[in-house]
């Protein structure tokens, strides 16, 4: 149960998208080294605006490259890190994963998945219309989050491009994925 890294993004300053690099460093209770999002307390400037004590349960941004197969078949062109996520997984049902799921990247960067990314306007203003790609309902009519899933560092290490991607379920029962 694992897939690989695509591609490693980070950002120094509030952008939308970030450019992919040839690596990242993960700071253990922080985040990617240098990048805004980077920090013990949250970084989200609208987060930060509500409560800026907040812990930071967004420290990595994942998402699985397959979305964007997905939405270049609605016809939409979205490539690594134009979503603003630090790593792009393939082969990785990152949706899926239950809250508390530790991902092994690379050599001993370990990440802890805390809950769905919650999408915001800017994914329109990106590119129009590519919101609904990335929220929808399913059949039963319950609100589906595509945009990826966030996390904490609990150990750091450098991650690349090519890298593999161990996931370590948590102990039972799961708890399904909730927007952080």
């Amino acid at each position: 149960m694992g897939g690989s890294v695509a591609a490693v993004s980070s950002h120094g300053s509030y952008s939308f998208s970030k450019p992919n690099r040839d690596s990242i460093t993960l700071l253990a209770g922080l985040g990617v080294e240098g990048d805004v999002h980077a920090g013990v307390t949250v970084k989200h400037r609208f987060r930060m605006r509500k409560d800026p004590s907040q812990p930071n349960l967004r420290q990595v941004h994942l998402i699985h490259e397959e979305l964007f197969d997905e939405v270049r078949e609605a016809g939409f062109e979205v490539a690594a890190g134009e979503l603003g996520e630090n790593v792009t997984t393939r082969g990785v049902d990152l949706l899926g994963l239950p809250t508390g799921t530790l991902l092994r990247l690379g050599d001993g960067a370990v990440v802890e998945v805390t809950g769905l990314r919650n999408p915001c306007a800017q994914i329109d203003g990106f590119r129009k219309g590519l919101m609904k790609q990335v929220v929808g309902r399913d059949a039963d009519g319950k609100v589906r989050v595509l945009a990826g899933i966030m996390g904490v560092v609990v150990t750091g290490g450098v991650v690349r491009p090519g890298d593999p991607v161990g996931v370590e379920l948590p102990d039972g029962p799961h708890l399904p994925l909730e927007t952080v």
